[in-house]
């Protein structure tokens, strides 16, 4: 992936001597010579790119950013990760915004290079579309605040210093510089139709871990940034936006207290009673399902993504399943965050596999299971009784939701356990 992204760099339409690239790399294996060998190879034709290496993974991605930024001799700086692709013209479409003197940050919106690789794949592209093309507009646009989003944006210099650096006590440095910039009077652009494609991770432990922290990193942020935020000089509804850009993952917990009672209230209405089931679940229905329909249905047809309606509702099934399957990893990432329980930045595998001809299997760099896959396997253990509780007292409304639920939790065990085979 590094060759990939450093060949794509060299090749940004933008003078020489006005372009400093930095490889900024912490790793301990042999990515080192990868990242060396290439960098040699391109200074023969680019004489201002250099190679970083840190011998320690202090502040992790925070810690590397600011010790590029201690050498770095621009005004102003681009950020990509290693599984970015940016085209030619990405630099000239967002660096005249900082023509105003007050912009401090830009971001561009995410595309996935494998978005069909599978259906792992293709959910996760459908939540990122949400998030670039509906959230991160409508926050921007609304004068709210919004984040910068770890890459594929540019940064003033000058911004990041008045606003106190890189910091690393959370594990979303994007998150927690976006806000406090902003916080300083700074304005932050995004920009929907400037594109740049990256990876997506395609094993589910990969995938999990990657949620994790940034469910994580939320939540560490809200502690750290909210009180400063309600006591701030700024309009009401963009302290209301920002704790509840802060707090969305809160929901997971409130999930998993709807998952825990399913069971309670399969036992406590054994008698079969339609209407109370549908005075309960119809509004449940109206208030989640169809929203969630409605909003990745715009964030499809705003890029001017056409799939059959099956293909689509397919789509908003998997998503929703592999959202409860989430539930208990997000739930003790919230509270790891909430209770500032301490843990290592751990990096995202990506294989720089786009089609779905290549293998990963052979790659060696993987995610860690971990024990919840323990607790995910109770969970279903426990949803599997409700799901027979329901059959058996005839609760018909409550199977929609509990077939979710139990699909939901036995793809993500399913995935984490033998995807690798």
């Amino acid at each position: 992936m590094i060759e990939r992204l450093l060949e794509a760099i060299c090749q940004l339409n933008y003078p020489q001597d006005k372009l400093e690239i930095q490889v900024l790399d912490d790793s301990l294996d042999e990515t080192q010579k990868i990242c060396q060998e290439k960098v040699l190879d391109l200074q023969k034709h680019h004489p201002n790119i250099h190679y970083l290496h840190r011998q320690n993974r202090w502040g992790f991605k925070a810690g590397a950013l600011d010790c590029g930024l201690q050498s770095a001799s621009g005004e102003l700086v681009i950020i990509f990760d290693a599984d970015f692709i940016p085209a030619p013209d990405t630099l000239l479409k967002m660096v005249h915004h900082f023509s105003d003197p007050t912009v401090g940050m830009v971001q561009a919106r995410w595309t996935h290079l494998n978005r069909s690789y599978s259906l792992l794949t293709e959910v996760q592209a459908l939540m990122l579309d949400g998030h670039f093309v509906i959230e991160q507009t409508a926050r921007n646009r609304s004068g709210c605040f919004f984040n910068f989003n770890g890459t594929a944006g540019i940064w003033r210099v000058s911004a990041i210093q008045d606003a106190g650096g890189w910091e690393h006590t959370t594990v979303t440095e994007d998150l927690d510089l976006s806000y406090r910039v902003q916080l300083k009077g700074w304005r932050c652009i995004y920009l929907p139709d400037v594109v740049v494609p990256a990876e997506l991770p395609m094993e589910m432990n990969a995938f999990k871990s990657q949620q994790f922290r940034w469910a994580k990193g939320a939540s560490q942020v809200a502690n750290k940034l909210l009180p400063t935020i309600f006591q701030a000089d700024i309009p009401l509804h963009v302290k209301f936006e920002s704790f509840l850009h802060m707090t969305n993952n809160v929901n997971y917990l409130l999930l998993l207290g709807v998952l825990l009672l399913s069971l309670p209230y399969q036992i406590y209405i054994a008698e079969n009673n339609w209407e109370q089931d549908l005075f309960i679940y119809l509004p449940i229905f109206i208030g989640t399902t169809l929203n969630l329909i409605f909003f990745y249905l715009v964030s499809q047809y705003e890029q001017g993504i056409s799939k059959p309606s099956w293909k689509f509702m397919s789509d908003i099934f998997f998503l929703m399943s592999i959202g409860v399957g989430l539930s208990i990893n997000q739930s003790l990432a919230v509270c790891e965050g909430f209770f500032q329980v301490d843990s290592e930045f751990i990096r995202t595998p990506k294989y720089g596999v786009i089609n779905n001809t290549e293998n990963w299997i052979t790659k060696k760099y993987r995610a860690a299971k971990t024990w919840t896959i323990m607790l995910e396997f109770s969970m279903l253990a426990y949803l599997t009784l409700t799901l027979s509780l329901a059959i058996y007292y005839q609760h018909y409304w409550s199977l929609p939701f509990l077939i979710l639920f139990n699909f939901g939790y036995f793809y993500v065990l399913r995935l984490s356990l033998f995807q690798n085979r």
